[in-house]
């Protein structure tokens, strides 16, 4: 008769199955903090106790059925803590004696086989392998769990509202604390085509819209070129209503207007005196000069 794995090993294992089970198939619920979990890890813990407390009786009965010597060597067995007889089972060597008993009757060229049993943690780690395995592809087949379109998309949209709440959070930007900043061209840029490019040309070389790298504006309401056209972007064009008021209809931010105003004063006064766009449309409006500075 064999001994008996202890309760604990049972629980702490089903324990661990639960918890990657969840993580797989349930990660983002919260299940730590739910009753349902809490609950069916102790339904488990008690079935587990009422399987061990029957263990416990037919191993009295099994137990009263062997011989003296039988029971002396369980008992000797037994009295061996669980995790020696791990150890023992993977590196303990066998005994001269001990290798004859498991000698396998077939050799070759002087090579004989023994025929041990596999050690015990190898074991419990080949069946938690097919476990996992086997609760992975569920979890890969029947959930988003492990897809990397799905958790590409799951970071985007945490990615974004993360955004949206420091947007809703952060001191809004208006004409008085908007400011310019280099680290804004590149986003500006991107803003600029999506918002702008229809009406103004690739580059802000103009189309329907004026040329916005010329020293020449039909709009002059601030002192500065940055502050004029988060003017613009803000208030509209009182000449031409194509040109809407971006940040009053709600289609752009204050932070947004900041982006878009430090791109077109980067192309008008950084980048144009340096190399003028070429094929830009004609001047419109008149020519002024912007104070020095860029607020």
């Amino acid at each position: 008769m064999k001994t008996r794995t202890p309760i604990s090993v049972y629980i702490a294992v089903t324990i661990g199955l639960t918890i990657m089970a969840f993580e797989m198939l349930a990660k983002d619920s919260g299940y730590f903090s739910s009753p349902f979990f809490w609950a069916l890890l102790l339904i488990a813990t008690i079935l587990l106790l009422i399987m061990n407390s029957i263990g416990d009786i037919l191993e009295n009965e099994n137990f009263k059925r062997l011989s003296e010597e039988e029971k002396k060597n369980y008992l000797a067995e037994k009295s061996t803590p669980y995790y020696q007889k791990l150890w023992n089972s993977a590196f303990k060597k066998q005994s001269a004696t001990e290798e004859k008993d498991i000698l396998i009757d077939h050799g070759f060229d002087g090579i004989t086989e023994l025929d041990n049993s596999l050690p015990k943690w190898w074991i419990g780690l080949f069946w938690f392998g097919c476990i996992f395995c086997a609760v992975y592809m569920l979890a890969f087949i029947f959930t988003d769990y492990a897809h990397p379109e799905a958790e590409y998309d799951h970071e985007t949209k945490m990615m974004l509202a993360s955004i949206e709440d420091f947007e809703k959070n952060a001191p809004q930007i208006n004409l008085e604390t908007a400011k310019y900043s280099a680290d804004n061209i590149a986003e500006g840029e991107q803003l600029f085509k999506t918002n702008c490019v229809t009406c103004h040309g690739d580059a802000g070389k103009g189309g329907i819209g004026p040329n916005l790298t010329d020293t020449h504006w039909i709009n002059i309401k601030e002192k500065s070129l940055f502050k004029n056209v988060f003017w613009m972007l803000e208030n509209g064009s009182p000449n031409n209503p194509a040109m809407r008021p971006f940040i009053k209809e709600g289609t752009i931010s204050g932070r947004d207007a900041e982006k878009i105003a430090a791109y077109v004063y980067h192309i008008n006064q950084e980048t144009a005196p340096i190399t003028p766009a070429q094929g830009g449309a004609t001047p419109q409006g008149e020519e002024v000069k912007w104070e020095n500075g860029n607020q």
